[in-house]
């Protein structure tokens, strides 16, 4: 995705089922949480954080540990500290359970103290509860208000903060009625202390404090007793995946993820179905259990666009069927002119659609060679020959070069400083002859299609540029885990403002604002995205058209269009998870009509009114 936007987070859980010594080494478990944690490293580039259970230890020893660490490098640094660690006599992080978290500050929320997992510590090994989470709650302020008219005093109202509050009171109230249970039955003490342990269940907690939960999530937690937990929205929005034998529990968002580290066929791991939770109790048993019905299940479709690892076989054959599904409309835009087209892609995360792209035009002109080897009146061998010449060409024109510090300068000298952010591969192209055909994961914001992408393919003198996306129009912002929630962050909501304007129908814009306004006002907000009324007086094609006169830099000197993807393509390449409620403005949740209804009234008051 050359406009990079931040995405979900990423979680590892971990649980041995035998005695340590039953393992190679005493660093199984702790060396697949960190080839895990590795393998998704693409879902954290802001922090890291671990924890692990000892589920036998004395009194008077550290039964939970947990260290996190901020930035690209969080997880090297973890570790580090983690291998100083063995010299301490308790080793705190050999263990039976562990907990990863990888973290993208979706939410704009900077420094240590978001950094997952979130620890809630106590004296009972059993309400000690840690917790982390890939999600995006579109209404955690209710759930901080339940608390306050619970009588509590939220320290902060940051939303894993909120969370891990809301469920720690729930396992609190918990181990006090199994305590009360078992001291009327004559246990105390040790006994007592091990009866209630045994006896936590998550299953009751789960279900009555995600019926207050709207949003994209699958939230983890492990307490100091040994007991842990995971569970997906009942929208099926966020991913996870796991792996059981009798020896091991692995959980990841990602299937590829426990595939290549603990060396498992694709058939053994399966996925958390929506409103579904995974239990291990203290004992290892695993339990399964429905906690919230699912509900219209609609799995995010960016993950398998561009933000999950493409080694997953599934994914991997999505995204090429993506590139291959924009063929005929590729070939429109060149004129079918396959010979003096050249194929290529930007940025690397879209190589896999490029090779559908690739089959697809191999397809074609395989079709045109075999019609004209039919056609012709008699066998001729240097005629045949010719034919089968023909080829399509491919290149890798584009190469994302260092970050620049653009920092430093002003103006136009640091828009010529961006321009130079991508380099290009000089002398395989011929100029003003050959057509030139790059792809990309989608086109969210087009800022870098304009200031440098296209910038640095002009020099090359093409004599038409067209910019494919494999992914629809990016039209509405995201609330469940994606750094996208302003509306004017879209190139696509803004080319229908153009055009709004320049067709007379201006408005239409005051219309949708008070709308928005007064379903806020009276309680409707929930039931109808109306931004949607914004994009209704045009095609597709017509927006498609203005996004790329929006992006064609001044003075390059050649035609420049755009090719998306259509939604019925989106829903052909990755059936069963059509999650695409940024493209077709149809949420899943109440709240998501609610908050781009929001997003709609701060982009008018900021943008329209000011003026």
């Amino acid at each position: 995705m050359s406009d990079a936007i931040k995405h979900e987070c990423g979680i590892v859980q971990i649980r041995l089922l035998k005695p340590m010594s039953f393992y190679d080494s005493d660093h199984y478990g702790l060396n697949k949480l960190y080839l895990m944690m590795e393998k998704q490293h693409n879902r954290g580039q802001e922090g890291a954080g671990v924890a692990c259970v000892k589920v036998n230890t004395a009194p008077g020893q550290e039964y939970i540990a947990r260290e996190r660490a901020l930035g690209s490098s969080a997880i090297s640094t973890i570790f580090d500290v983690i291998r100083q660690s063995e010299e301490h006599p308790n080793r705190p992080y050999i263990g039976e359970l562990y907990l990863g978290h990888l973290r993208y500050a979706t939410g704009g929320q900077r420094g240590m103290d978001y950094v997952h997992p979130y620890l809630r510590r106590s004296n009972w090994r059993c309400r000690t509860l840690c917790i982390a989470g890939n999600f995006g709650y579109t209404n955690v302020q209710n759930v901080f208000d339940e608390l306050v008219e619970q009588g509590q005093h939220p320290r902060r109202s940051a939303d894993t903060h909120v969370l891990l509050e809301q469920l720690g009171y729930m396992l609190d109230r918990q181990c006090e009625k199994l305590y009360d249970k078992y001291s009327e039955m004559g246990y105390h003490g040790h006994d007592l202390n091990t009866m209630v342990e045994r006896e936590i269940d998550f299953a009751p907690i789960l279900r009555e404090a995600s019926a207050k939960w709207d949003g994209g999530y699958v939230m983890t937690g492990v307490t100091g007793s040994g007991y842990s937990f995971t569970m997906r929205d009942p929208w099926g929005i966020r991913s996870a995946h796991y792996y059981i034998d009798e020896n091991v529990v692995a959980i990841a968002s990602e299937r590829a993820v426990i595939q290549t580290a603990m060396n498992v066929p694709y058939e053994s791991i399966k996925e958390l179905q929506p409103g579904q939770a995974l239990f291990i109790k203290q004992s290892g048993e695993v339990v399964f259990e429905q906690i919230l019905e699912p509900i219209n299940p609609r799995p995010c479709s960016f993950e398998r666009i561009y933000f999950s690892r493409g080694s997953d076989a599934d994914i991997y054959k999505e995204r090429k069927m993506l590139g291959k599904l924009l063929v005929d409309d590729i070939l429109r835009e060149v004129d079918y002119d396959i010979d003096h087209t050249i194929l290529s892609f930007i940025p690397n995360t879209a190589e896999v659609s490029y090779f559908g792209m690739v089959e697809g035009m191999n397809e074609y002109l395989n079709d045109i060679k075999v019609a004209k080897i039919l056609a012709l009146p008699e066998k001729d061998e240097a005629a045949i020959h010719q034919i089968l010449s023909s080829k399509v060409r491919t290149e890798k024109i584009a190469i994302k070069d260092i970050k620049l510090r653009t920092f430093i300068a002003q103006g136009g000298t640091r828009d010529d400083m961006a321009a130079h952010v991508y380099d290009v591969t000089w002398g395989c192209i011929t100029p003003y002859v050959d057509n030139m055909v790059v792809i990309d994961d989608s086109i969210v914001r087009g800022t870098t299609l304009r200031q440098s992408i296209l910038q640095m393919l002009g020099r090359l003198h093409p004599r038409k540029i067209v910019v494919v996306s494999s992914a629809p129009q990016v039209r509405y912002p995201d609330y469940y885990g994606i750094d996208m929630s302003r509306m004017e962050e879209f190139i696509a909501f803004n080319a229908a403002i153009e055009l709004l304007h320049e067709t007379g129908q201006s408005e239409l814009i005051d219309s949708v604002y008070e709308e928005c306004r007064k379903a806020l006002e009276d309680g409707t907000c929930y039931e109808q995205n109306f931004v949607k009324k914004i994009y209704m007086p045009f095609t597709a094609d017509q927006i498609t058209r203005k996004i790329a006169a929006m992006v064609t830099p001044e003075d390059i000197g050649c035609e420049i269009s755009i090719v998306y993807q259509s939604l019925e393509g989106l829903a052909e390449a990755c059936a069963g998870n059509d999650g695409d409620w940024y493209f077709s403005g149809d949420y899943p949740t109440p709240w998501g009509n609610r908050l781009v209804n929001e997003a709609y009234i701060k982009y008018y008051e900021k943008f329209v009114t000011t003026k």
